[in-house]
């Protein structure tokens, strides 16, 4: 008579066989469907841990977070979301370069050391978010053109867009990498021209000789009030400011390790990104949050409903306000191109991610075959699909449609970052159980585990708070309401309909039982031709944000 708990070990052990049968073996070079390939060098993930995350949430968005909270509120909530998130990007970098297998994404991860329930749960909650994702940087580029007067149509440009952005993710990654590399040195120069501009109107150097200082920080003030007066409406002016400023650096961890099993040499090329990605929020996220809070009063009516594309963006906004010409139209175009690469990362990261779900077994393994380049078409075709939200556009306004994005994006972030922190956690604890040493590590964060920790309180706090103006009657919506909390029910579903479906699985496996070995020696050896000494001075910072 075996015993239940006994049985229930056998029958996981038997899935997982069978799993692997269904999978081409990773180490079995070409045979069965092809794979994806690594074409991504060092120099194209050193820009896209940066340019990839810089979008039109940084350049647009911000300017409603300003409005919304005020000077002090919008840089300190900035300034506490770029550490938690590193903290996540740290962990995640950990786990992906002790396993930088192709098909690399934490939903893979969660399926191998959490539970093949929450794997699932989680690979289709990045499916359908990341898809979304690519309509929404095409719904901002809309916004974006609309700043120019023009007589076209917008479905015509939504329709130009799709086509580039499907265009550029049905070449091989080496491609898009490429391009990636070339749009985010675009995005770091107007980054870097910004700054320099605010830092002269700051002083006074524009053509209206108005020396602005920290005038805005005084009045019309540091903290706004939402909804409500006095220090409840700036308490709920903080929250709101809280969640809105989780939106630039929605995935963004993600994103990095999606593209470990295309990098060349992971092993070094990942932990010198995640290193250096400290610097780059600092630089331009902190950085550009102050200029705007210094050139950009929080209560000009063109950073809500008053502005049109661009117009909305704090950036232009201080500039026109200084009296400089021509420089918005410039600002302008950056943003579009801003918006069309942030389109096209996510795009990628979609098609990724369900062909990562295929790997993992829990998407159909239709979705495995990939071009001889090793770009997983299937993948592009179904995900392109999505694209075709972008002209809902024609329907509503650019601007509600925009906001539904927003509040769609920011609650699947939330409940993406608190995955993320169990599946460290639960990786930790494996290590930990196995008696594998922290030291055979390629990569270690001085972060962990308190960051896993803080996420875990932190992140399912936000989840619930992202719509939480949706509850005051001067507020309700039931768009707002249903886009803002969509993502809970639907991870709920996810998990539970994968749970009934295969009940007898594991819930969690032990910490034991955990597969800390398939993948381990996927990757080439760390000296490779062509592979530079990594060096540690500020200089070799510097330089590394253009190499």
């Amino acid at each position: 008579m075996i015993a239940p708990s006994q049985q229930t070990r056998q029958n996981d052990g038997h899935r997982r066989r069978n799993w692997r049968q269904a999978i081409p073996d990773i180490h079995a070079g070409t045979s069965g469907p092809q794979t994806t390939k690594r074409g991504l060098k060092s120099r194209h993930a050193q820009m896209l841990a940066l340019g990839g995350t810089i979008g039109t949430a940084l350049f647009v968005s911000s300017g409603q977070t300003l409005a919304r909270g005020g000077p002090a509120f919008i840089l300190g909530c900035y300034s506490f979301m770029s550490l938690v998130v590193y903290t996540v990007l740290t962990g995640l970098t950990e786990i992906a370069t002790f396993m930088p297998v192709p098909g690399s994404s934490v939903s893979y991860y969660a399926s191998r050391v959490v539970s093949p329930s929450f794997g699932f749960a989680t690979g289709w909650l990045y499916v359908y978010s990341m898809a979304i994702l690519a309509p929404y940087e095409v719904t901002a580029a809309s916004l974006v053109i609309g700043y120019w007067p023009n007589s076209v149509n917008i479905g015509v440009w939504i329709t130009l867009m799709i086509v580039v952005v499907v265009a550029l993710n049905s070449l091989p990654v080496r491609f898009y990498g490429e391009t990636e590399f070339w749009f985010a040195s675009l995005k770091v120069i107007m980054m870097a021209g910004l700054l320099i501009v605010s830092i002269v109107i700051f002083f006074g150097g524009g053509p209206n000789h108005d020396r602005v200082g920290f005038r805005y920080w005084s009045h019309p003030g540091a903290a706004n009030t939402y909804i409500l007066d006095g220090n409840t409406g700036r308490f709920l002016a903080l929250l709101s400011t809280l969640t809105l400023s989780a939106l630039p650096f929605t995935f963004a961890p993600e994103f990095l390790i999606l593209t470990t099993g295309e990098m060349v040499n992971p092993r070094r090329t990942l932990p010198r990104a995640a290193k250096r990605y400290i610097y780059r929020i600092l630089f331009f996220y902190i950085s550009s949050i102050l200029a705007i809070t210094v050139i950009c009063p929080s209560t000009d009516s063109s950073l809500t409903s008053g502005g049109k594309g661009a117009g909305a963006s704090p950036f232009v906004v201080g500039v026109k306000n200084a009296g400089i010409p021509v420089l918005d139209s410039v600002i302008n175009g950056g943003i579009l191109v801003s918006a069309w690469s942030s389109g096209n990362s996510f795009l990628y990261m979609a098609t990724r991610s369900l062909y990562s779900q295929a790997r993992a077994g829990n998407a159909p393994a239709w979705f495995l075959a990939c071009t001889e380049g090793g770009v997983p078409y299937r993948c592009v075709i179904v995900c392109s699909l999505f694209c075709a939200l972008a002209y809902t556009n024609l329907g509503d306004s650019s601007a509600v449609v925009f906001n539904w994005f927003v509040n769609l994006t920011n609650q699947s972030a939330f409940i993406s970052w608190t995955c993320c922190c169990v599946v460290y956690l639960r990786f930790r604890k494996a290590r930990v159980a196995q008696g594998l040493d922290q030291s055979i590590l390629p990569y270690t964060s001085r972060f962990q585990p308190w960051g896993s920790y803080l996420g875990l309180v932190l992140f399912p706090f936000l989840t619930l708070i992202n719509g939480f103006d949706v509850f005051f009657p001067s507020a309700w919506s039931v768009s707002s309401f249903f886009t803002a909390y969509v993502g809970i029910p639907l991870f709920l579903f996810f998990y539970a309909l994968h749970r009934v479906y295969n009940w007898s699985d594991t819930w969690l496996y032990k910490p034991e039982e955990v597969d800390l070995k398939t993948g381990v020696d996927e990757v080439e050896d760390p000296t490779e031709e062509g592979e530079v000494k990594e060096k540690g001075t500020t200089w070799d910072v510097v330089k590394a944000l253009w190499e």
